[in-house]
């Protein structure tokens, strides 16, 4: 378990008071037992509103909402949900702060960091990669400060980018939401609060025509199957995410509708696997014109990922992702997503 990141205090029993500071700017309307924990600076992590929204909406995690700023707010206010958690973040004068319903105070005030990554040294991590010898990369660096990878749910990373063949970010983001409303739990703290993904079990009881509902067309086949597979295999997903990448990434393979670019995302996202080199449209056209690798293919791109950005290659691959997403010439590209 991963420690609190200064100077986050978590609120104990010893002082109730403290849990029912209630932050008064900034209040969205929600039923009279809920309230909001006070904002709260996460230090560590200092994002431009480019970079957090990057990191947040880039294609890593499909519930995350972006809220603009009205004359009541300083910034816009990010609100994420993954597992129990529902987090709000916002920038406050370059300051990144967070708040959660207070229920959830102590447990968000753990979970936080790990899942924005706060909990590993992120300077020693980009300086490990090439960009000394790599022009490109050492331009993708400075066009994005400060990317982080999200450390997300592994099976909730797994179930959204089953969703995500042929799919743009938005429509992933549309196929996640009706899961979640139509077939995860309620919050137990307030109705007005997103419901949870459904569990892998939870899947396992859904007909596959009532997926189809939630507009997974042909993708609800592979989340049906996998998860008749999952709930009769207890325990396969967490033995997954301890194997080394490549045996990780074999195991995946085996489950209806993973191919290459979903289990590397999958372990990239959901289990810290930065050795994961996800090959996508973005990247091939990034490594055709930047790197003279055109007519490979994907597992080619793949291998020299791994091989020129070492061990840390997912978090190069993420910064090259997002470079040529803003700032690559216009192309097929255009209508693909991670």
């Amino acid at each position: 378990m991963v420690g609190c990141w200064p100077p986050i205090k978590v609120i104990s029993g010893k002082n109730p008071r403290a849990l029912n500071r209630i932050s008064r700017a900034d209040q969205p309307p929600v039923s009279p037992t809920f309230i909001w924990s006070e904002w709260q600076s996460l230090m560590g992590w200092q994002p431009s509103p480019e970079v957090l929204a990057e990191t947040l909406d880039g294609g890593q995690a499909f519930r995350w909402r972006r809220e603009a700023a009205t004359p009541s707010q300083i910034s816009e206010i990010w609100t994420g949900t993954w597992s129990e958690q529902v987090t709000q973040l916002r920038l406050n004068h370059n300051q990144l702060e967070w708040r959660t319903p207070a229920a959830h105070y102590a447990a968000t005030a753990v979970a936080l960091p790990r899942y924005l990554g706060l909990d590993l040294d992120h300077h020693a991590l980009v300086d490990s990669l090439p960009w000394r010898s790599d022009p490109h990369l050492a331009r993708c660096l400075v066009a994005f400060p400060g990317l982080r990878i999200l450390r997300q749910p592994l099976g909730e990373t797994l179930l959204g980018f089953l969703c995500s063949a042929t799919k743009q970010i938005v429509q992933i983001k549309q196929m996640v939401a009706l899961l979640a409303e139509r077939h995860g739990a309620a919050s137990p703290v307030a109705s007005t609060l997103p419901h949870r993904l459904p569990t892998w079990t939870e899947l396992a009881a859904i007909p596959e025509i009532d997926l189809r509902a939630c507009l997974l067309g042909f993708r609800a086949k592979y989340i049906h199957a996998s998860a008749q597979y999952l709930a009769s295999h207890p325990g396969w997903l967490e033995e997954t995410e301890q194997l080394p990448y490549a045996a990780a990434k074999a195991r995946l393979l085996t489950l209806p509708g993973v191919g290459e670019k979903v289990a590397d995302c999958v372990l990239l996202f959901g289990a810290g696997q930065r050795a994961a080199f996800p090959v996508d449209t973005w990247i091939l056209q990034s490594l055709a014109r930047r790197y003279q690798l055109t007519g490979w293919k994907p597992a080619q791109i793949a291998q020299f990922g791994r091989a020129h950005f070492g061990p840390n290659a997912g978090l190069a691959q993420q910064y090259l992702f997002s470079w040529e997403r803003k700032f690559g010439r216009p192309s097929s590209a255009d209508t693909a997503s991670k």
